[in-house]
């Protein structure tokens, strides 16, 4: 979705905190994690409403269906899992409220396939006591939603409507119930298979067609009267706020707010012995997403005990400690002025540019001229930055004993034009 629309300045106002923040901690739990597969994909059976062909997932629908009579998380705590957040050097959280199964992991009044149903051993409001220790922290607090629901008997046949009915009361008690909610996260299979030619006009606003079988246009407007702040995706047939690459680094792009949802490991949800990326790879993906000028939602999977698997732990309060000392080139900059290559990417405020060179091309990087003169050079451990400036473009060289093995961060300080 690359057509160009235009900021107005309210979005751009309820945009400021956000793109100030720059990552953020997705968390994708349910009962599902008794098995250790994924999380709405791994449910066996019909999958209606998706666009192109896939087998059904290897656990039988009987069973999927059944484990949250047995998901009793009693570790579960949510203060734990926000203060391992602001450890991590975060500045938001976004949790499943529902996924593609169906499961509820709020007190809906509408279901009883959730984790305070008569049949749940647990009995509590994950998302009340998540939303409640977010705001406790002052951590914003968003909530994922899966309009697609497997489960449900009217979900995308002839009773269309009665799901609808049910989805966007749904997302009325989320906006009523929990206090302030920063973002609401979407997740409509349509929005990652469109092509820029099914984007149309409608009622003066750029959409997909799947906003007609959500009834975006109806629900957005009462999820802004409920939370005139809240800050919403793309993936409900509205182009919205932001758009929403996944798993993937998105491309640069300056002109429109845009967040990559990638995960710490191969899997959404818990995967027992699943691989973790490498200090390096979470640092690297991060600072080129920021070097992009988008926001990077880094996902763990708890474990069925409510924990948060200890080597994800770790890792994420590695990048804290590094975002500690390195964190003026992340937090409130944006991308550029330099385009991301090999070599890495820029950021920058009013006063400095941060290059992370994370990959030196030659003994000296050069890139293209620019309009502000440079008035001082160092590398954000102190290092020496010879900084050759000219009509033709600029060489940055720094000695080998002052570059760093993960990210070289050098500050240029600039001067007006």
């Amino acid at each position: 979705m690359s057509t160009t629309v235009q900021t107005n300045s309210s979005q751009a106002d309820r945009l400021q905190w956000w793109r100030a923040a720059r990552f953020g901690l997705f968390i994708h739990w349910g009962p599902v994690s008794l098995v250790g597969t994924e999380i709405g994909w791994s449910r066996g059976g019909e999958r209606r409403g998706l666009n192109f062909a896939l087998p059904p997932g290897p656990v039988p629908v009987e069973q999927y269906d059944n484990l949250y009579k047995e998901f009793n998380p009693t570790e579960f705590n949510a203060a734990e899992w926000v203060q391992i957040a602001k450890d991590a050097g975060m500045r938001y959280l976004v949790f499943t409220t529902k996924h593609h199964d169906g499961f509820c992991n709020f007190d809906s009044a509408l279901t009883d396939y959730k984790i305070t149903g008569p049949n749940s051993p647990f009995g509590r409001d994950i998302v009340a006591e998540l939303a409640a220790a977010c705001h406790a922290a002052n951590l914003p607090f968003g909530c994922y939603y899966s309009q697609p629901d497997w489960r449900h008997p009217d979900y995308r046949n002839e009773n269309h409507q009665r799901y609808l009915d049910y989805f966007h009361a749904q997302v009325t008690e989320l906006c009523t119930n929990y206090g302030e909610i920063s973002v609401l996260w979407f997740d409509g299979l349509e929005e990652h298979f469109t092509r820029p030619d099914e984007i149309e006009r409608y009622r003066g606003q750029e959409v997909l067609a799947s906003a007609k079988i959500w009834g975006s246009e109806e629900l957005f407007q009462q999820i802004r009267r409920l939370q005139p702040d809240i800050l919403i995706n793309n993936r409900c047939g509205m182009r919205a706020d932001f758009d929403t690459p996944e798993q993937m680094i998105g491309a640069y792009q300056t002109d429109r707010a845009w967040e990559s949802c990638i995960t710490i490991g191969d899997q959404w949800a818990w995967k027992p012995n699943d691989k973790i990326k490498s200090l390096t790879e979470c640092l690297h993906t991060l600072v080129r997403v920021a070097g992009g000028d988008g926001n990077l939602l880094f996902n763990v999977g708890p474990m069925p005990d409510g924990r948060i698997e200890p080597r994800q732990v770790e890792r994420l309060r590695e990048m804290g400690a590094w975002l500690q000392q390195y964190g003026e080139s992340i937090y409130a900059t944006r991308g550029g002025p330099f385009e991301p290559g090999e070599w890495g990417v820029s950021t920058h405020n009013d006063d400095n540019i941060y290059l992370h060179i994370l990959a030196w091309p030659t003994e000296t990087l050069q890139l293209p001229p620019l309009p502000q003169p440079i008035v001082g050079g160092q590398t954000l451990d102190g290092g020496q930055v010879v900084v050759k400036q000219g009509e033709q473009g600029i060489e940055i060289s720094v000695p080998q004993g002052d570059r760093m093995p993960i990210d070289t961060i050098v500050r240029l300080e600039v001067g007006k034009i």
